[in-house]
């Protein structure tokens, strides 16, 4: 059941479960967040709405673009910095940041570079299907559906077959 009203205040956001963590040591020490999923609970089917909270030193997701989605992101609490196209910016609580949907000189990324939590309500639009280019490790990643049922491959950028290849 929904409900137009959640309060922001007394959320407890939940880790990633143990499936979408990184399984490289290397990668698990860069990022890591808990979110606190707000967009069924308020009846939305448009807009995804959550509530992000991010370790000291650590990003919840890898430098991305969207081909479809815009991102806003709100800072609730912390401090970090933005990565936007080739630029950084720092941010902190009060800030409120626009992320169109565009190529990858859009990529971003927040990264907490305070001594304490990081917390951020992100809100994007839930266009389908999603196209994010990953330019740190030269993917792209194709998305189109939930979990259970939906389509999420990876490529590398520079493997890219021809439309008649294999036919």
């Amino acid at each position: 059941m929904s409900t137009p009203i959640v309060s922001l205040h007394g959320l407890s956001p939940v880790p990633r479960p143990a499936e979408y963590l990184p399984a490289e040591p290397a990668t698990a020490a860069r990022f890591d967040a808990s979110r606190a999923a707000l967009g069924d609970r308020l009846g939305l089917s448009k807009l995804g709405v959550n509530v992000t909270a991010v370790k000291p030193g650590k990003a919840a997701y890898p430098f991305h673009s969207h081909r479809a989605n815009d991102e806003l992101f709100l800072i609730l609490a912390g401090r970090g910095e933005l990565r936007l196209g080739d630029q950084r910016h720092a941010v902190k609580e009060g800030y409120l940041i626009g992320c169109p949907a565009g190529n990858a000189g859009s990529a971003h990324q927040l990264i907490n570079t305070g001594s304490g939590e990081l917390r951020y309500l992100a809100i994007s639009t839930q266009v389908e299907p999603e196209i994010c280019e990953y330019p740190d490790a030269g993917k792209i990643g194709d998305y189109c559906g939930d979990d259970a049922s939906g389509i999420a491959h990876f490529s590398r950028s520079a493997e890219s077959l021809g439309y008649w290849d294999g036919e």
